[in-house]
């Protein structure tokens, strides 16, 4: 046992490898004594919680590209310009997202690439509204932006390794899976705080794992989401051990857990060493998963986007349907909009409206069975306005009364949600976000 962590240990650390803590475990279980069940108090319990790194960066990069309006207070419009198009091209690249590795000359390409063609943008109006002489002023300034933009990344790139090397931010990480690789990773996180990530423990299926030496076991993976509320946990790192790979995907989505940031180790990452992969610890890969946000500033965006278009369309829609209304009572009667329960987000049930186009013979009828635009019970009127998608107009208010969105998955009926849910895997999910007016399947 003693030699395969040596082994292991100078796998990644060379023929130099220092003696670890995983290697003196391993020879006191090879003798029958008892590891060390009760780890160091953490490191990252000294943090300070929430800090993130956009919240240096972002003014950082934004006073130094405003910078030569010290010396240049004309140029103000158009540093102003550069600096907010700059800012959102990274923000669009995720570049204020703190890699565990910190390198300013790996991030140097993408800031350059991004000032520059920020630059381009803000000169090409600059040509069409003004002359070229104002335009090459621009750029002897934009150039220096520029460079006060690296110079500023450098400074801040310092800032936050002393501070992880201080333990000042350091967030709560948890470990799926204890095997080697869970053990080592444990090893290298807690020696190199550099990395901003404090390890509290990990979760397994398995009864004896192989961070345990190092590190505290939490509870299976079934008792992941206690464990990340339990331990106010920041970051889930995938590694290897004993779980079951698809219900982890359902325990990782679980409310608690999806707010963390979830960091994954490729498979076959001996492979990955060399090829450049954007972030790592040691010699280990890792990889970002970003989970769709389902709340914030874009929903609320996507939200204003929608009544303004529903509302315009329901005032230009008006006449087809006032015409689809009058065809309708026509041909049926009364009761012109069909009114039926439907799921939407997070499981709520709310009324959907449609022009009714045929009559149900029972409420359960409607309810529990599919009915076709070749029912008997379909009308002249009632065939036109399904095959044109017609009747669902009125679902326009659905969307004003915030029931349901322009695009999105289409609501089903609570009947028909419980069968498919037991049928089909994660069926549920797709009640994360509101039902919508039409989807992929339309």
């Amino acid at each position: 046992m003693g030699n395969r962590s040596g082994a292991l240990a100078a796998r990644w650390w060379g023929d130099d490898a220092p003696a670890t803590h995983l290697h003196s475990v391993r020879e006191s279980e090879y003798l029958g004594a008892q590891p060390p069940r009760n780890p160091k108090p953490l490191a990252g319990t000294r943090s300070a919680r929430g800090l993130e790194a956009w919240m240096l960066v972002v003014p950082v990069d934004a006073a130094t590209l405003l910078a030569p309006v010290l010396w240049a207070p004309h140029a103000f419009p158009a540093l102003t310009a550069l600096s907010v198009v700059s800012i959102g091209l990274l923000v669009g690249r995720g570049r204020y997202r703190a890699k565990l590795h910190l390198s300013v000359l790996d991030e140097l390409p993408g800031l350059v690439s991004r000032g520059l063609i920020a630059t381009a943008i803000v000169a090409l109006a600059f040509v069409l509204r003004h002359d070229a002489i104002a335009a090459i002023d621009f750029l002897g300034l934009a150039a220096t932006s520029i460079g006060l933009l690296v110079a500023g990344r450098f400074v801040t790139t310092a800032v936050i390794l002393n501070a992880r090397r201080r333990v000042v931010v350091a967030h709560r990480t948890v470990l799926i899976g204890g095997g080697e690789l869970a053990a080592e990773m444990a090893t290298l996180l807690e020696r190199y705080p550099r990395y901003g990530l404090s390890v509290a423990g990990f979760v397994d299926d398995g009864d004896r794992c192989d961070a345990s030496f190092v590190t505290s076991h939490l509870g299976a993976i079934d008792d992941l989401e206690l464990v990340v509320a339990a331990n106010d946990i920041e970051v889930l790192l995938v590694t290897e051990g004993k779980f079951d790979e698809l219900q982890l995907l359902d325990y990782v989505r679980k409310p608690d857990c999806a707010s963390c940031d979830l960091l994954v180790v490729p498979r076959l990452h001996a492979f990955h060493t060399q090829t450049g992969l954007s972030d790592h610890v040691g010699s280990i890969p890792v990889m970002r998963i970003r989970n769709p946000s389902l709340s914030g500033v874009a929903w609320r965006i996507k939200r204003a986007f929608d009544v303004v278009v529903c509302a315009a369309a329901l005032l230009l829609l008006s006449p087809v349907l006032l015409a689809c209304a009058l065809a309708v009572r026509l041909e049926g009667g009364p009761g012109i909009i069909f009114h039926q329960e439907r799921v939407g987000r997070d499981g709520r049930t709310f009324e959907c409206l449609k022009f009714r186009s045929m009559k149900p013979t029972t409420q359960t009828e409607s309810a529990t069975q599919w009915n076709i635009g070749t029912d008997k019970r379909v009308g002249p009127i009632g065939k036109i306005i399904r095959r044109t998608s017609l009747d669902e107009l009125p679902q326009l208010w659905n969307i004003l009364r915030g029931d349901m969105t322009l695009v999105g998955p289409r609501p089903e009926r609570p009947h028909f949600v419980e069968k498919f849910s037991a049928e089909y895997t994660r069926y549920a999910y797709r009640h994360r976000v509101p039902s919508g007016l039409t989807g992929l399947a339309q």
